[in-house]
């Protein structure tokens, strides 16, 4: 299974951004998906994390309000609709996937699995 992200860009203070995660290779229904982001100079950090039924979500206390993951199994992809950007927001994105014992487990732990994609840069600045 190989992820694809897309949806990334150069947008304002207080824009939005929609990142879409797309799997090939094989169902994400059976997996759960976490969006994570790296800084320069940073350790990766979990973003939004949702269940393969979508039952679960978490998200980071700094995106709470802000952010929202959604995905549309039939279309074997999942989405982070981002608003009201920040330039502390700025990193570039990633998705994974995994089998976690809690979605939350799996944002404040990211997976070491081989399941990740290319990554996709958000940049918010003016």
């Amino acid at each position: 299974l190989q992820l694809v992200e897309s949806g990334g860009g150069l947008v304002q203070p207080g824009g939005s951004l929609r990142l879409s995660c797309a799997a090939s290779g094989g169902n994400l229904d059976y997996y759960a998906v976490g969006w994570f982001r790296q800084a320069p100079g940073k350790e990766r950090e979990g973003v939004s994390c949702i269940s393969s039924s979508a039952g679960s979500i978490y998200y980071a206390d700094s995106v709470k309000g802000r952010f929202t993951i959604t995905r549309d199994n039939a279309k074997n992809e999942v989405y982070l609709q981002m608003n009201l950007l920040r330039p502390e927001d700025t990193a570039v994105y990633y998705c994974a996937i995994d089998h976690p014992t809690s979605v939350q487990a799996m944002c404040v732990r990211p997976p070491t699995n081989d399941y990740w994609g290319q990554g996709t840069q958000v940049t918010v600045s003016s």
